[in-house]
């Protein structure tokens, strides 16, 4: 199947809502989204490093003021 979207005639906000359509529907079907091997070797990677104590998850609120930090 063939879409054609008219980018340059929709504004950033008609494309944004756009981008948020495709990623609402895409999560209603994630099951049938194929997973690349590699995701589960860096998931792999990320869980030794919280177990080695070298690295640690972040709540929402946390990375969201650890991002903003880097970018100021």
């Amino acid at each position: 199947m063939t879409v054609t979207i008219p980018l340059k005639e929709m504004t950033a906000t008609d494309k944004l809502q756009a981008i948020e359509e495709i990623w609402a529907d895409l999560a209603r079907e994630a099951g049938d989204i194929p997973v690349p091997s590699w995701h589960g070797d860096v998931l792999h990677a990320r869980e030794l490093r919280v177990a080695e104590g070298t690295a640690r998850f972040l709540d929402i609120d946390e990375a969201k003021r650890a991002v903003r930090e880097q970018i100021e």
